[in-house]
Formats: structure tokens, C-alpha cells, sequence
């Protein structure tokens, strides 16, 4: 037996004897954290407010999430491990119940920290791309013949069992890939042996008091790592097919953790030629009356740019966003932003934010995607500029825009993405 072999056979023992509850269990990491204990031999239950296709996942793969929060829910027996995700309030039912029992609570960093000790860690950190890089990372080891785990936050079609999208995997290999979450410092609890920087923008206002004190931890997170990954350490660009200047410097920042890890760059860089990009990170949805529709989870100016500016890459007689903004903070922080970066295609239709965990109290009072579209109609020059607060409003003021040789892009962290989904009917590719 490898050593390799012998590490997943010691955690496999060891994970056996875990019980683990998941408040949450349906959301992109949460999700991906239950499916690798499960695999370890864990013993796995959960809940989420709401269903999802990463519900339907664990439930493929053998799991019985429930659709809920209840004190119910939690399982009986003083050695069941709560966990948790930030998005879980103090409130919620089953975590209330799980602290006044005095079960031990773990925050999914903390999970997520566990299963990577496993093995040799690369983290993807970074404002924008983290997803796509780690992705394109995972992509790539796969493509040399390396079986890494993986822990990504978004779904990536052919990383799953029988080619089927997936989100997290327990390899045989020697690497782990993990997605390193700034938005609320769980990435302080990794200790990668490798970490990736793509970027650091302020983006997470509820968390971060100032750019200062992110950079801080950024700087904390770099230094747990016997090495640093950047895209500009590498000046090898592949021919990718997903668009955009913003995903080459994602593959390059992947194949530059490669170097470091003394692998093949050059056949990795092969074979993100293949690489497929990950769900709602500019995907293409399907068809309507000629017109090509994409949807991309951008929810900051910088990312909305970079969609839009890969959008353009395709040549579109007409290029119309339509965008949903995410949180009332960030709305309030970036709404002039916001307007610019849509200022980039020929038409906009603007949504009312997705709340999120948010209201609009307080000093939020007032905030709506009103604020958004007045931005973006200051910077458009009279080009369209469409104020529809429900999804309901905006697929009526979009169907008749639609013709050959159009793009059109839903944009956003939120529910966005069905208005995409109805409108290409099946939500297939063309």
C-alpha cells in the first residue's frame, strides 16, 4: 500500500466514527463538505431552508436532507458534531438547540480545515476568479494523470462520477484544491502549503470595516504558505475555451501553483483546453429567437466588467445585461460602479436587490436597484436603461428586445438565473 493509500485509509477509519449535522447542507460548500464526510464514511444529516440542485446531489448520492429548520431536525446522541456556515443565525432552531445541549458546533472553515490536513493543500484565495481558478486547478491535475481532492464553490460539469457536474471530491492523489473564503476570514483557519492571490478588492462590507483590515488578513492567509501562486507568474496563456481576458490570468494563476508544485505546466495548460468553466461563471444557458443567453454569478463593478468585456469578445450586434443586484450594502457601497461597469452593453435592465440575509433598515433604509439604474443611465448616453424591480416585470421587458444576433446576460448572486432558465425553456444549450 502507497503512502497515498495509507493516509486515505487512516482518515477513512477515522471519519467512520464521526456523526455530522449540517445546518445548511444545501448551499455550493456546505454541500461539498457533506459529500466528502460521506465518502470518508461519516455518518451524514442536514437541512436547508429551501431545495436546490446541490439538495438533489446529496440525495443521489445516498443523503436524505431535510427541507427546513427545525429542532426536530437535529439528531439525537451527545456525540453528533453540529456544523455550521456564517449565513446560519444565532436564532436558527437546530443550531439553538445543538448550543443549549452543549453539542460541539464547528463552522464549515473549521470542517473544511480538518479534511485538507489530509493532505498537500493548494488554496485559492482572492476577491474575483477564486472559484473558476480552483476550478481550472482541479481541471488540470486531473488532466495529468493526478487525483486530487477538491473543495470549489460552484458546480463544474465532467468533475463528478460518470462525468456529471460536481463541486467537491475525495481523490486518491497527494493534493487537496480548496477554495479559500475571505468574505468572512474562514481562510485563516487553512494552512496551505501553497495558496493562490488572484486579487484583493473590498467587497464584503458587513465582515470587513476597511481595505486596511483586509489586506491584514490576506497577509495572514500568505503567510501560512511555504509558497505564493500569482497570475503573473507565468506567462504561458492556453487556448481556453471560455471567454475572457479574466479567466487567462485564472489560468494562470492555476498553472503557476502547478510550477510551484514541481508538476507539468505545460500539459496542464493541455488540458485547460478542455476545460468546460463552471456553472453561472459566464454559461451559456441556450437559445431565444436568435439570441444567445449567458448567465455569470457577478455581484461587484470589477466582475460585472470583466462578464460584459468577455460578452463583447463574441461579437454581438447587441449586447443587453440584466442585472440583479446582491445585498443592500453592497448596492449602497457600489451602485455608482455598478452603473458603470453596465455601461459596457448596448441595453440594461436593472432588478431590485436580492436581500440576501439583509434588510434595508437602518442605514440601509432607502437602498434599492432604483440607485443602480439612475448610475447606469448617467453613463450610458441615452442608450436604454430599464427599471424592473421583479423577475416577473423584466422577462416582460426583455422578450421583446430579443433577435438574431443578440447577447444577452443575466447577472448576479441571486435568483436571477431562472429568468435565463425560462426563457431558454429547457435550460439546455443550443
Amino acid at each position: 500500500m502507497s503512502a497515498s493509500e495509507q493516509s486515505a485509509d487512516r482518515a477513512s477509519r477515522d471519519w467512520a466514527e464521526r456523526r455530522l449535522h449540517f445546518i445548511g447542507i444545501g448551499g455550493a460548500g456546505m454541500s461539498g463538505l457533506a459529500l466528502v464526510c460521506r465518502r470518508l464514511g461519516a455518518t451524514v444529516t442536514g437541512s436547508d431552508r429551501a431545495d436546490s440542485s446541490y439538495m438533489e446531489r446529496l440525495r443521489k448520492a445516498g443523503l436524505d436532507p431535510l427541507v427546513g429548520h427545525d429542532a426536530a431536525n437535529l439528531p439525537r446522541g451527545d456525540d453528533v458534531e453540529v456544523v455550521r456556515s456564517t449565513a446560519i443565525a444565532a436564532d436558527n432552531p437546530e443550531l439553538k438547540k445543538a448550543v443549549d445541549n452543549g453539542m460541539r458546533v464547528l463552522h464549515r472553515g473549521q470542517l473544511l480545515a480538518e479534511l485538507c490536513e489530509e493532505k498537500r493543500l493548494i488554496a485559492v484565495a482572492g476577491t474575483h476568479g477564486k472559484t473558476t481558478t480552483a476550478a481550472m486547478l482541479v481541471w488540470a491535475l486531473r488532466g495529468i494523470g493526478a487525483d486530487p481532492a477538491f473543495f470549489v464553490g460552484g458546480e463544474v460539469p465532467g468533475l463528478g462520477d460518470g462525468f456529471d457536474a460536481a463541486n467537491a471530491g475525495w481523490g486518491e492523489g497527494e493534493w487537496a484544491v480548496a477554495e479559500a473564503d475571505e468574505s468572512d476570514a474562514s481562510f485563516l483557519e487553512l494552512k496551505p502549503e501553497i495558496a493562490v492571490i488572484t486579487n484583493i478588492e473590498m467587497d464584503h462590507h458587513s465582515h470587513w470595516e476597511s481595505l486596511a483590515a483586509l489586506h491584514e488578513a490576506f497577509a495572514e492567509f500568505a503567510g501560512r504558505a511555504q509558497a505564493i501562486a500569482r497570475p503573473e507568474d507565468v506567462d504561458l496563456s492556453p487556448p481556453l475555451a471560455v471567454p475572457g481576458h479574466h479567466n487567462v490570468l485564472n489560468a494562470r494563476a492555476a498553472l503557476a501553483a502547478m510550477r510551484l508544485a514541481g508538476l507539468d505546466v505545460e500539459a496542464g495548460a493541455g488540458a485547460l483546453a478542455g476545460f468546460p468553466g463552471v456553472r453561472r461563471r459566464l454559461e451559456l444557458k441556450g437559445e431565444r429567437e436568435g439570441t444567445e443567453i449567458y448567465d455569470d454569478y457577478a455581484h461587484h463593478p470589477t466582475e460585472v466588467r470583466a462578464a460584459l468585456s468577455a460578452l463583447r469578445e463574441l461579437g454581438p450586434q447587441r449586447l443587453i445585461a440584466v442585472f440583479q443586484p446582491h445585498l443592500y450594502s453592497r448596492t449602497k457601497a457600489f451602485a455608482e460602479g455598478f452603473g458603470a461597469a453596465l455601461a459596457l452593453a448596448d441595453e440594461v435592465v436593472v432588478l431590485d436587490v436580492y436581500p440576501a440575509r439583509e434588510e434595508p433598515v437602518g442605514e440601509l433604509a432607502g437602498v434599492s436597484g432604483l440607485l443602480v439604474a439612475r448610475a447606469a443611465a448617467d453613463r450610458m448616453g441615452g442608450k436604454a436603461v430599464i427599471w424592473a424591480p421583479t423577475l416577473e416585470r423584466a422577462r416582460e421587458a426583455i422578450e421583446p428586445r430579443l433577435g438574431r444576433g443578440c447577447v444577452l446576460a443575466t447577472i448576479g448572486a441571486g435568483d436571477v438565473f431562472t429568468l435565463a432558465e425560462e426563457l431558454v425553456g429547457d435550460g439546455g444549450p443550443p
